[in-house]
């Protein structure tokens, strides 16, 4: 089967009457018919293959297929001067691309890099393989009980956050971290989940290591998690955060990040825009707890998860 795809390639490089056709005979427009139905990552090694195929997938009708409903919605939400001055201050997230973007191959491109607005509290981006929005939403731009007093939180700066700060708890009673969102989001299945780690990560002669002074408490009782949308829908879980050398997730409860998935909502009109609260708390006072680092909360769709 090699030879002979490479023996079609050579012929429709090659010119002159009387060849046999090759790929490079086939329609542009039947190449595109056939990209559509491949995945991005596909759609761009097959683009090496020859002229035709390039050309096709270039094509504004294989990319449109490729992008979501609100893709118009994401441009001009990151296309505001101040959105565009967050993106080139943000080390980890590239500068967005020249405007104006036209062709939808350079649209795609652009909107799969993680890009910041609201503050750059928040990022968007779309995952390469499917198009789906995906969404995280930093500590910095969640209500958290307490955290204008150092005696019990701290913004620390680190790397392993797309955000490049987590909010870090040394030691408190009632904790309560609460958030919401407004956006327009595609129909669709998405999974919540929040970010956390138990202890303070850092970094020691170029090596990572974690400091557990102050990683007490989460082993009494559960945190429970807890989200609902302005449409009525509603999911919640509990889980205690230590006390086990796994987490009730699956995840290591100490020493590395630990996504805690809150639930699934449904969003069923892509023109309409999504309400979301969600919130992580344990307020039960009879006894403190501390050393847990809140980096984020993620909404991803369902089939992405992996």
């Amino acid at each position: 089967m090699g030879a002979t795809l490479s023996s079609l390639t050579e012929n429709s490089a090659g010119g002159g009457g009387g060849r046999p056709p090759g790929l490079g005979d086939i329609p542009e427009s039947c190449v595109a018919g056939v990209l559509k139905y491949l995945t991005p990552p596909e759609i761009c090694n097959l683009a090496r293959l020859n002229r035709a195929f390039r050309a096709a997938s270039s094509s504004d009708s294989v990319w449109n297929s490729k992008l979501p409903p609100n893709w118009q919605f994401l441009l001009q939400l990151l296309s505001t001067p101040q959105t565009q001055a967050q993106a080139q201050a943000q080390t980890q997230a590239p500068a967005p691309a020249p405007a104006p973007l036209t062709a939808k191959k350079d649209i795609f491109a652009f909107l799969t890099r993680p890009l910041p607005f609201d503050n750059g509290t928040k990022l968007v981006w779309l995952e390469r393989n499917t198009g789906a929005v995906c969404l995280s939403i930093s500590a910095k731009a969640m209500c958290i009980t307490g955290i204008e007093d150092r005696r019990y939180w701290n913004l620390l700066p680190t790397e392993e956050s797309r955000f490049r700060v987590v909010a870090y708890l040394q030691q408190i009673w009632w904790f309560e971290v609460d958030g919401q969102l407004k956006f327009r989001l595609p129909a669709g299945l998405y999974n919540l989940s929040f970010r956390v780690h138990l202890g303070r990560p850092s970094r020691r002669l170029r090596r990572r290591v974690c400091n557990f002074e102050h990683t007490h408490g989460w082993d009494l009782k559960p945190v429970r998690f807890e989200l609902s949308t302005a449409d009525g829908q509603q999911d919640s879980c509990e889980c205690c955060l230590d006390g086990h050398d796994k987490d009730s997730m699956g995840g290591s409860a100490r020493g590395c990040w630990v996504d805690y998935q809150v639930g699934k909502f449904i969003v069923s009109d892509s023109d309409s825009w999504t309400e979301i609260r969600f919130s992580m708390k344990q307020i039960d006072c009879t006894h403190s707890k501390g050393g847990l680092c809140v980096d984020s909360v993620s909404i991803i769709p369902n089939d992405c998860r992996g």
